[in-house]
């Protein structure tokens, strides 16, 4: 027989992970952070192959330059693979249309040679810049997906150099940035992000920044990929304010529920970089053989939606110890709880 006192902890554990772990639709969200601009990327309503792909991405998607950067034969419309696995708590699908599907050769990597790679820019009716977005779409890989050491997933970028910040070309505030996610070995997920990086960034526990040019690693592990099946990510991104004040954040959502917030974040130090759209990037690596999958597989993608705002991140700078405690897992706060309750079932606390 459990104490009262033990029952009593393990309740309250429980309401504050229950608390903790509220469903964040991507529309609350958007009026939560005031992001009053929306739009979403057009499916065909039927199969496309590989050239006809082609033409209707460049027609409906708004390509910079006007094509499929890298690997555009690798990318289709196809069927819906997983029609009866959505995403836990989502309520969309992909109807009677199609879902785009990315090939990932046998031993291949890095975007040269891996998957597909685009960006999509994003427009305003009235001429005005994108200063916070959020960007929530639905991926799926195969039952089979062999993660290896990890890859590249879309996000956001945007700066007046439109072909840096990814391949290890730096940021450095005045160029561009991106925030990309990645999935790591295991499935593992992270925001990947080309912003430039400081001190006090790459102290955080949650953080880790690499010295060579190529991106930094937020919260790796804060939440997981499941293959043969649908998985919602939600990505909030707020750029700090132009003059170089460390008040940016990124935010990212997993089948509706935060996994991850990083905030105190230096994206720019001039006007010049703000949001541009999506940065379709997904591909193994890594630039070297041993990311390489030893097979050919795929992922699927469907449900672009952006939601965004002329107005920067209204936040003021906090310490690193806040924005790491706020970022939080939810698998980690899970494993608490499950340990909690293992403990109880046990019949330790008496």
């Amino acid at each position: 027989m459990f104490s009262t006192p033990a029952v009593a902890l393990y309740a309250l554990l429980a309401n504050g992970l229950l608390a903790t772990c509220q469903f964040s639709p991507a529309e609350s969200l958007a009026a939560q952070f005031s992001l009053t601009t929306s739009t979403s990327l057009p499916f065909p309503t039927q199969t496309l192959s590989t050239n006809d792909a082609q033409s209707y991405l460049t027609s409906n998607w708004g390509l910079s330059k006007g094509r499929v950067q890298n690997n555009p034969d690798d990318l289709a419309f196809i069927a819906d693979p997983f029609p009866t696995k959505p995403a836990p708590g989502s309520t969309t699908s992909s109807g009677n249309g199609s879902v785009l599907a990315v090939t990932y050769a046998a031993d291949a990597f890095a975007s040269t040679n891996s998957g597909s790679q685009f960006y999509s820019l994003l427009n305003t009716t009235d001429g005005s810049k994108f200063n916070s977005m959020l960007l929530t779409y639905e991926v799926a890989f195969d039952a089979d997906f062999p993660f290896v050491k990890g890859g590249k997933l879309p996000g956001l970028r945007g700066g007046p150099q439109i072909d840096g910040c990814s391949g290890g070309d730096a940021a450095n505030g005045t160029n561009c940035f991106s925030t990309r996610l990645m999935w790591r070995k295991s499935g593992q997920g992270e925001v990947y992000a080309y912003i430039p990086s400081s001190s006090s960034l790459c102290k955080d526990s949650n953080v880790l920044c690499n010295q060579d040019g190529f991106g930094t690693s937020i919260d790796r592990g804060s939440f997981s990929f499941v293959p043969g099946q649908w998985n919602r990510v939600t990505l909030l991104v707020q750029l700090n304010d132009a003059s170089g004040s460390a008040n940016g954040q990124v935010q990212l959502y997993y089948n509706n529920v935060l996994a991850l917030k990083q905030q105190d974040l230096v994206y720019r130090t001039t006007s010049d970089v703000d949001i541009g759209g999506l940065y379709f990037s997904t591909f193994f690596g890594g630039d070297d053989s041993s990311w390489a999958p030893s097979q050919t597989t795929h992922s699927y993608f469907r449900n672009f939606q952006f939601y965004g705002s002329s107005a920067s991140s209204n936040l003021t700078s906090t310490s690193a110890a806040t924005s790491a405690i706020s970022s939080i897992s939810m698998e980690r706060l899970f494993s608490v709880f499950i340990a909690v309750g293992a403990v109880l079932l046990a019949g330790e606390f008496f």
